[in-house]
Order: C-alpha cells, then structure tokens, then sequence
C-alpha cells in the first residue's frame, strides 16, 4: 500500500492503518476459515472482505455487478443491496484470491489519494452521514473497515487492531448517536438523565438529558437521583451501536450494567443498534 505522498491528509493515513491491519487479520488462514460466519447475518470471512472491495471498487468508479434477482434475507436495506452483488460475486472465488484483490483494490486507492491535490479534501459531497467534505467521508470508509476488520477478528479467533484510528472513529460514532437512541427511539420524559460510562483505553462518559421533548448532551456532573447509568466496556459499546450483540446477551455476560432505573436502562440498551 506504500506510495510517495503528495499530500500529508491524516484521514489517508488513517485508511492505510486500517486496511494493513485487515490484510494482516486474514493472512494465511485456511481455506475453511474463509468460509466461517460472522457477526454480519449471511456474510463469511470472505464475504467481509469481499464488501470492502466492492466499496472501494465502486470508489474508483468500476462499474458494479448486475443486481441480483433474489436477495437474500439478511438484506434489509437499499445499501445492503447495493453491497450485496459485489459479495455474491465472489463467494465461489478462493478466499486468498479474494485477499490479494483486497490488497490490490486498496492499494489504487491509497495511490489514487496520496496524490489528490490537498484542497480536495475540504470539497463537500455525499456521505452516508450527509454532505460533508471529503476527508469526513474518508472517515466513513475508517469507521466501515475497522468494524469489519473486527468481525473477521472474531470470527478466526485472531484479537487484534484494537485502539487504534479505527475504534476511536467507532467509538465516537457510536457516542455521536446517544442523544438519537434516547430521544427519539427511547422518547423518556423531561428530566430525564441517562449516562453512558464505556470503560477502557478509549473510553469516556457521554451524558445525555432530556429537555423540552428531546434528548441533548450536557456535561456529565456524576449520577444523581433521576440519572440512570449504563456501564459499559468499549468493544461492547461499539458492539451494541453497529448491532453485533444484543442487550440481553450483553447482560447476561457482565459487558453491561445498569445503575438506576432499570426498566430504562434496558430500553436503551435494545435500542442502541443505529448501523444494521
């Protein structure tokens, strides 16, 4: 993936990080490991990769795969089905084929963005988060390989890439969309205070409270009599936001706890789940 910068954009390198470690996770595992499942309903290890390769294909402006004619039950929305041809395409290619277009497919792209004028960074575009410069859209790109760089992690048993570019963006995403999960999709009272606490390297305390019908962050000023805490670690936090685990299984296991009012706290815990 190494090219000679021309420019110094730190989203570029944030990129470069992740998509190495990706190529690391799946370097020299087996032909069945290629065919395991993940968090991801419907998709293998392959097919993780295979998702990120077609992103970026499209991002170089390759034309994408006929639609399919059924889509699977796992597609659920308009972006999934955009993804899922480019998936389907691969699933009988071997799975080191399918890593070596992954390194090649990342590597034009990194090439292509290194030597993008600096200015082109700040032009503002589509995202799937709204029209944001470009460099923000970068971050998108961050934030989707890393998740699914830690699917395949799971999936092969291979711990890895963790607090680094990529879960800090995972993370602050996840953290962005508090005051949604409690306002709109949890609708609570005013008054009402709820306090993520997400333990670990990268973790931190988001409060959000309840005024005039919705839901704002305010400074966290410790738990009092009308605040409801949800004690969290970090990988389950992320988890829950891009709905690979469930509440009731975060629970159960310890990577959750509630302080307060629980019938609330386990509201939002099930509602947590904005990127599925």
């Amino acid at each position: 993936m190494a090219a000679a910068p021309t420019n110094r954009e730190p989203a570029v390198d944030h990129l470069v990080e992740v998509w190495t470690s990706v190529a690391t996770a799946c370097d020299r595992i087996g032909g069945t490991q290629w065919e395991l499942g993940t968090d991801c309903p419907g998709w293998t290890v392959r097919d993780q990769i295979s998702h990120l390769i077609g992103v970026e294909r499209m991002l170089l402006g390759e034309p994408p795969p006929p639609p399919l004619a059924v889509l699977p039950d796992h597609v659920r929305n308009g972006f999934a089905e955009l993804n899922e041809p480019w998936v389907e395409a691969r699933r009988r290619i071997p799975g080191n084929e399918v890593l070596a277009e992954f390194i090649s497919v990342t590597g034009r792209r990194i090439h292509e963005l290194r030597t993008m004028p600096p200015e082109r960074f700040d032009v503002v575009g589509w995202s799937p988060v709204g029209e944001v410069p470009y460099r923000d859209f970068l971050a998108t790109r961050v934030l989707d390989g890393w998740a699914h760089e830690q699917d395949v992690r799971r999936a092969l048993g291979r711990p890895g890439g963790r607090n680094g570019v990529g879960e800090q963006a995972v993370l602050d995403r996840c953290a962005q969309t508090t005051p949604f999960v409690v306002g709109k999709r949890v609708a609570p009272p005013d008054g009402t205070t709820v306090r993520f606490v997400v333990t670990g390297v990268l973790g931190r305390v988001v409060t959000v409270a309840v005024e005039q019908g919705r839901a704002v962050p305010t400074p966290d000023a410790g738990a009092g009599a009308t605040t409801t805490t949800l004690t969290i670690d970090q990988e389950t936090f992320w988890r829950l936001g891009f709905g690979r685990i469930d509440a009731a299984r975060a629970l159960a296991a310890g990577q959750a706890r509630v302080d307060g009012d629980m019938a609330l706290g386990h509201r939002v815990l099930e509602s947590m789940a904005f990127m599925t």
